[in-house]
């Protein structure tokens, strides 16, 4: 699960980590009040003068490029801002060709960025994630934030710095000052970032994250608080593991459904595992090992999956019924393959289910479905019965015969 930028400083925020303050609004004429607020200008009986960013909340990268992101000076400038970001739909490379519709803003203070020696500005990259190679959360920093990190390994590895972090103690006091000083922060920035450090990683424990990330975190000029400058963030992304959600039920009841593909969201409602794809071949597998098999032999005869669907190990008829209601409304799909090995899941169960789905939606595609295992005499007896209700159906005696039956109707 993901959540906003706005909710990513909040957490950061309770956990003790500095970020600029800030208001959400969902409509342009409450930009102006926002604006105020996150200033601190309404408190002094201001109209402006000072910076403010108002940026839009979804759930794709790219806003800065697209221009919604905008540094504004004044409550007129914000609710201008906001009237374009509110009223138009956000276009980058990682969004659909459509676009997306913005829903919320944030409207935060601005922070001024400290010059650094040699040119640029002082940003920096803070991430906690998990290292599956080495089985353990690690701390990855950079001296270059504000960028694509994967550009940056990619181009100068050298910048990026990796701490596994110990399963039990987690990030110590005096690995991070070592980070801290290996990305250049000096003096007494170096006691503030190493606080930042341990609390992002110990807020990533605590969370079941499977991404914390703080991208810029921020040295600001020196001030009279603060005469090395104060280290903030004014970014942050993070990712959940959906398998702690029982524990998160905060987080996960704040999560913004209307920025998730409905189709997973259904799926996920049913207790289906489904990830939509950009194919014409819509897969119903039981497993997730047998659903990754069944992809790459659709693109090994020439096909395209149009999405990952495991119905599991106990799928009941009513779950295989609405797995085909998810696979059929999604126009992309122009065929469907159904390839069932029968453990714990029975192959007569999948054959009714494609009965059920067949009376109640109704199969206009070509479907070819390839079954073995348990109760596999039962599933095709009720398939070969069902033949003409479902005329659109063929049988498959393997895998590789299923895939190019399917991929060949497809083309035709």
């Amino acid at each position: 699960m993901k959540i906003h930028e706005y909710q990513a400083r909040q957490l950061l925020a309770d956990a003790g980590i500095p970020v600029p303050n800030g208001r959400t609004i969902t409509r342009p004429d409450e930009a102006a009040a926002a604006y105020l607020a996150a200033t601190g200008s309404g408190k002094s009986g201001g109209e402006g003068g000072k910076l403010a960013v108002v940026k839009a909340q979804v759930h794709a990268g790219g806003r800065g490029k697209a221009g919604f992101v905008k540094l504004v000076r004044s409550p007129q400038e914000a609710t201008k801002e906001a009237a374009f970001m509110l009223g138009n739909r956000m276009k980058s490379p990682q969004t659909p060709p459509e676009g997306m519709e913005v829903k919320r803003l944030l409207v935060a203070a601005g922070a001024d960025i400290a010059d650094r020696a040699g040119g640029g500005k002082e940003e920096f990259y803070l991430a906690v994630t998990l290292d599956r190679a080495l089985r353990r959360n690690v701390l990855i920093a950079s001296r270059f934030g504000g960028v694509d990190i994967e550009e940056v390994a990619h181009k100068t590895p050298e910048a990026i710095i990796k701490r596994p972090l110990h399963p039990v103690l987690g990030l110590r006091g005096y690995e991070a000052r070592e980070v801290a000083l290996a990305m250049g922060f000096k003096g007494r920035q170096v006691n503030q970032a190493v606080a930042v450090m341990q609390k992002l990683a110990t807020l990533f424990v605590q969370r079941d994250c499977s991404l914390a990330e703080i991208n810029p975190l921020i040295i600001t000029p020196p001030n009279e608080k603060f005469p090395d400058g104060q280290v903030l963030a004014i970014d942050a992304k993070f990712n959940f593991d959906d398998n702690a959600a029982f524990r998160h039920e905060d987080l996960y009841a704040a999560a913004d459904a209307s920025e998730e593909n409905p189709a997973e969201t259904r799926a996920k409602a049913a207790g289906l595992s489904y990830i939509a794809l950009d194919g014409s071949i819509g897969c119903l597998v039981n497993g997730a090992g047998l659903a990754m098999a069944t992809m790459d032999i659709i693109k090994l005869h020439g096909g395209e999956p149009a999405n990952f669907l495991d119905v599991g190990g106990s799928a009941s008829e009513q779950q295989v019924t609405e797995a085909f209601r998810i696979i059929l409304a999604d126009e992309r799909c122009k065929g469907v393959l159904v390839n069932i090995f029968g453990g714990i899941m029975k192959c007569d169960v999948i054959a009714q289910g494609i009965v059920n789905a067949a009376k109640q939606v109704g199969f206009k595609v070509p479907l070819v479905v390839r079954l073995e295992g348990t109760n596999v005499e039962a599933g095709r007896r009720i398939l070969t019965e069902a033949k003409g209700e479902i005329p659109t159906m063929q049988a498959a005696t393997d895998l590789a015969d299923a895939a190019r039956k399917v991929c060949a109707a497809v083309e035709a």
